[in-house]
């Protein structure tokens, strides 16, 4: 359904991202990749969106790198500079869907997870985000500095972003006042990536349907 596209980054550079597009002026979400890369998955997951009437686009942070293998992912990701993917790459993947979209959210899983609080706290022009597992340092992007609707899902069984993590960022968004969901699921970490082990169909669809209703009351 979509294709590969190039875009701006604020800084005057170009970047690339796959683009599912539903039409214009549809409001818009940035989906952000996990720690494998811009995978078949994630282009999934844009496309998904697109059918359900969002113009979707994710960025791709590994400029065309893509690994499924842990340690490999692992090594990725530690050498991504989430700032410069932060104020570049996916601030200017909101500006792109802005211009011919509506509202823009933005969205990810695990790194992009992470990416997604951090472009909560840093990317101004979003109207909402949507984060699933993932939680950055607190030094670079403060949840108590978010100022939008956030709703995140989190794993129970997640020894990565770990259930005292959930509830650090949650007394955190308490504390300053913000508009916030968060949910819990008995599941491991990735429990919505239908091709990981950790899948679970009935978290998944739950996840969607709270995710829907909540970019229903923010962009659409």
């Amino acid at each position: 359904m979509g294709t590969m596209i190039e875009y701006a980054r604020p800084d005057g550079g170009r970047t690339k991202g796959y683009l599912a597009s539903a039409g214009q002026r549809r409001p818009g979400i940035v989906v952000i990749q996990e720690w494998w890369g811009l995978n078949d998955q994630i282009c999934g997951v844009a496309d998904r969106f697109a059918r359900a009437g969002y113009n979707a686009l994710a960025p791709d942070l590994y400029k065309g790198r893509l690994t499924a293998v842990p340690d490999e992912a692992n090594h990725l990701m530690s050498g991504l500079d989430f700032p410069d993917a932060t104020h570049q790459d996916l601030r200017g993947a909101v500006l792109h869907l802005k211009a011919q979209s509506g509202k823009v959210a933005i969205m990810g899983f695990c790194m992009g997870g992470a990416l997604t609080i951090a472009g909560a706290v840093h990317i101004p022009e979003a109207a909402a985000a949507i984060c699933f597992y993932g939680i950055p340092d607190r030094n670079f992007a403060d949840p108590a500095k978010i100022r939008m609707p956030f709703q995140g899902h989190f794993a129970n069984q997640d020894t990565w972003c770990t259930p005292a993590a959930v509830d650090e960022l949650e007394k955190a968004m308490k504390s300053a006042g913000l508009r916030y969901e968060i949910y819990r699921y008995d599941a491991p970490h990735a429990f919505f990536n239908e091709r990981s082990p950790a899948y679970r169909v009935d978290c998944a669809n739950l996840a969607w349907d709270r995710m829907s209703a909540f970019l229903k009351a923010h962009i659409a």
